[in-house]
């Protein structure tokens, strides 16, 4: 493995597909911008001052007593995962302790009350599990379907999909992958790359959880390639979810550890544009707490941002990354924000295509 580490250049920041920083500032007043998290711990999305971590109340201003933006239940929220923002707030909802399909909230960006829903858990079409979205410049959503059968989430049994949605919430088309294994074609995540194809993670039904994928796909929903394939094990990538390309054009992507024995360790792997594994951050070092993460998203100052959950008392935190220098600050935490398990998330002027961060 080459282990070199490699420095995020300084780059233009990439146009913002729907939302440009003076209307951020013109809504949120004082604030240059403003993280959203998603707490499938209490199903909440919290959000903070996207520069000092500050947590910020639902009436938006810094306060002691944490109170949500998206409270839980609102709208039926019951296991947020993949988050955008486009001047709304765009919540997939997982419905995660039903049997029901899951669906896509939106929540007025200011005040964070439920507006309705754009694909609804009733549409016949509705993704049965949805987890990463990303929306492009011509509003077609992508949904990672992790599967669409109710007997078998958690684990996934079922094959999933990817399903496309216009602006108005109508289906578009669901993208499958020819050739590749149909019982492990479970999507966790996605994001638009540099090469303008959508990059998708796919986890393995393996009993032993172990391995990955990242599959691409033209805009169109054409299947190109496998671009990453991984048998897994210590070292290797495991059960892959959150992608997300940095400033230095390098692919980022969460891997969980591969034994229970204090071998291996969760991490963040890195990989060059011809998937070739270039280096990885571990999140924390043998012997020390466990935690692990499955989002990632870069954010002011090109700092990664990394959500993790200590598994042992269910509490979390948001670390911020120098990823030259491997070493992280805790952008927020459970004392601070009552963070339980804080999983996808996204800045106001993240791009919800590339997820690019821009201003």
């Amino acid at each position: 493995m080459n282990t070199r580490n490699p420095k995020p250049q300084c780059r233009r920041p990439r146009p913002l597909a729907t939302l440009a920083l003076a209307g951020l500032l013109g809504t949120q007043g004082a604030f240059a911008d403003i993280l959203y998290v998603g707490d499938s711990g209490d199903n909440t999305v919290k959000r903070f001052d996207a520069g000092t971590g500050a947590f910020l109340d639902a009436d938006n201003d810094d306060t002691n007593n944490p109170d949500a933006f998206v409270r839980s239940g609102s709208g039926g929220l019951d296991g947020p995962r993949g988050l955008l923002f486009d001047g709304h707030l765009l919540v997939a909802n997982q419905n995660a302790e039903l049997k029901t399909a899951g669906e896509i909230l939106r929540f007025d960006g200011q005040t964070g009350t439920l507006l309705g829903a754009l694909v609804p858990a009733s549409d016949k079409n509705a993704p049965f599990a949805p987890q990463g979205i990303v929306r492009t410049p011509n509003q077609t959503l992508y949904v990672a379907n992790l599967t669409t059968a109710s007997s078998s989430r958690p684990q996934g049994g079922a094959p999933g999909n990817v399903m496309t949605y216009d602006a108005n919430g109508d289906l578009l088309d669901r993208l499958d992958a020819p050739g590749f294994p149909n019982k492990d074609y479970h999507p966790r995540a996605l994001v638009l790359g540099p090469d303008n194809l959508l990059y998708v993670s796919v986890r393995t039904v393996k009993k032993d959880g172990l391995g990955g994928h990242v599959l691409r796909f033209t805009p169109e929903g054409q299947f190109v390639d496998v671009f990453i394939a991984d048998e897994g094990g210590i070292g290797h990538l495991n059960r892959p979810e959150g992608l997300v390309f940095g400033p230095d054009g390098h692919l980022y992507i969460t891997s969980f550890r591969a034994t229970q024995d204090g071998t291996d360790t969760d991490s963040i792997r890195i990989y060059d544009d011809g998937g070739a594994l270039l280096d990885k951050i571990d999140l924390y070092q043998l012997g020390e707490t466990r935690v692990y993460s499955q989002a990632i998203l870069f954010g002011p100052e090109g700092r990664l941002f990394v959500p993790v959950i200590n598994p042992a008392d269910v509490t979390g935190a948001v670390r911020r990354y120098d990823v030259a220098a491997k070493t992280f600050e805790v952008f927020t935490d459970f004392a601070s924000s009552k963070l339980r398990m804080p999983w996808y998330l996204t800045f106001g002027t993240t791009n919800p295509a590339t997820l690019a961060y821009g201003q």
